[in-house]
C-alpha cells in the first residue's frame, strides 16, 4: 500500500474570485477532458489536479485509495471552492463517485465511465472492446453498463496494466517501447463468425494520448472511442448559465500536483496547456 495522503495547497483564492471548474486526474490524462471542456467553455476558469503522488492508482488497495481521494476533495473543496469537479479518471469514477457525492453534496460531481452505450449504438459488427485499467476492468460498475446498455453485444473487457504508464511516458517526449503497447492492445482485436472488432472504447483518460499509436500498430482499423467531449458536455449541462449583462473575468488557470515537486517536463506539459503552477 502506497503512503497516506500528506499535501497541501496555499493558493486559496480571493473572496471576489470566479468559482473554477476543478478537473481531477491521477496524472496527466485528464488533460485530453481540459481540451475538450476549454472548446465548449472558453470563459470559465479552470483548475487541473494531478495527483501525482499516488499515481499509479492501480497500485492501490481500494479502501486506501477510496480515502485518500475523499480526503484530498475535501482540501481541494476548501481552498479552490470550484463550482463544479470533474473527476477525469475512470479507475477514480467507478470507484468514489458516489462517496465523493455524499461527503460533499454542496458540489456537483462528473464522473468518467466506460463509453459502453455509445460504442453498442456505433458498432456494426457487434464487437466491441473496452481498453481500461485493471481496476476500472474490475468494477461491477463497469460489468453494470455492458449489461444495461451492451447486452446485445459482445463486449470484451481488456486490462492494461501499463499503457497509462506508458502514455505519461510519450507526454513527456520519452520514447515508448511499441512491442509492449501492441502486447497491451492485442486482446482488443477480435475475430468471431465472419466479423471483426470495429470500436475499442478509451476507458483511461490517458490512452487517447496514445490514439495514434494505437492507429499505427492495430492489426486492421477500428473506431477510437475518446469519451472527453461527452464528458465536456456533461460539465456544461450541470452549470448555472451566466447572466448576459455578467461580467467574464479572465483568470489564469492553475495546475495543482499533489507531489508539489513537479519536473522539467511536467512543467513545460502543463504550460504548453496554458496552466500556470499554484
Amino acid at each position: 500500500m502506497k503512503n497516506a495522503l500528506a499535501v497541501s495547497f496555499s493558493a486559496v483564492p480571493s473572496a471576489d474570485a470566479e468559482r473554477p471548474i476543478l478537473v481531477f486526474d491521477s496524472g496527466i490524462g485528464g488533460l485530453t477532458v481540459l481540451r475538450e471542456a476549454r472548446v465548449l467553455m472558453p470563459d470559465r476558469r479552470f483548475v487541473y489536479v494531478a495527483d501525482d503522488a499516488g499515481f499509479p492508482y492501480g497500485g492501490w488497495e481500494e479502501d486506501a485509495l477510496r480515502a485518500r481521494i475523499v480526503q484530498l476533495f475535501g482540501k481541494l473543496i476548501a481552498d479552490y471552492d470550484p463550482e463544479i469537479a470533474v473527476i477525469a479518471c475512470n479507475t477514480a469514477s467507478t470507484l468514489v463517485l458516489d462517496d465523493l457525492r455524499n461527503a460533499y453534496p454542496a458540489v456537483p460531481f462528473v464522473g468518467t465511465v466506460p463509453a459502453i452505450k455509445p460504442a453498442a449504438e456505433r458498432t456494426s459488427s457487434g464487437l466491441v472492446s473496452v481498453l481500461a485499467t485493471p481496476g476500472t476492468v474490475r468494477r461491477a460498475y463497469t460489468r453494470d453498463l455492458i449489461q444495461s446498455f451492451a447486452s446485445q453485444c459482445h463486449v470484451r473487457l481488456v486490462g492494461a496494466d501499463q499503457l497509462a504508464a506508458v502514455a505519461e511516458a510519450h507526454i513527456r517526449g520519452e520514447k515508448i517501447d511499441e512491442a509492449l503497447v501492441v502486447a497491451q492492445i492485442a486482446p482488443c482485436f477480435i475475430e468471431q463468425d465472419g466479423n471483426r472488432t470495429d470500436i475499442v472504447v478509451l476507458a483511461c483518460t490517458h490512452y487517447p494520448f496514445l490514439a495514434n499509436v494505437f492507429r499505427r500498430l492495430a492489426p486492421w482499423p477500428v473506431d477510437w472511442l475518446d469519451p472527453a467531449e461527452a464528458i465536456a458536455r456533461r460539465t456544461v449541462s450541470l452549470l448555472k448559465p451566466r447572466r448576459a449583462v455578467e461580467e467574464l473575468h479572465h483568470h489564469n488557470d492553475l495546475a495543482v500536483v499533489t507531489s508539489q515537486n513537479p519536473d522539467y517536463a511536467i512543467r513545460r506539459l502543463m504550460q504548453g496547456f496554458g496552466l500556470h503552477f499554484a
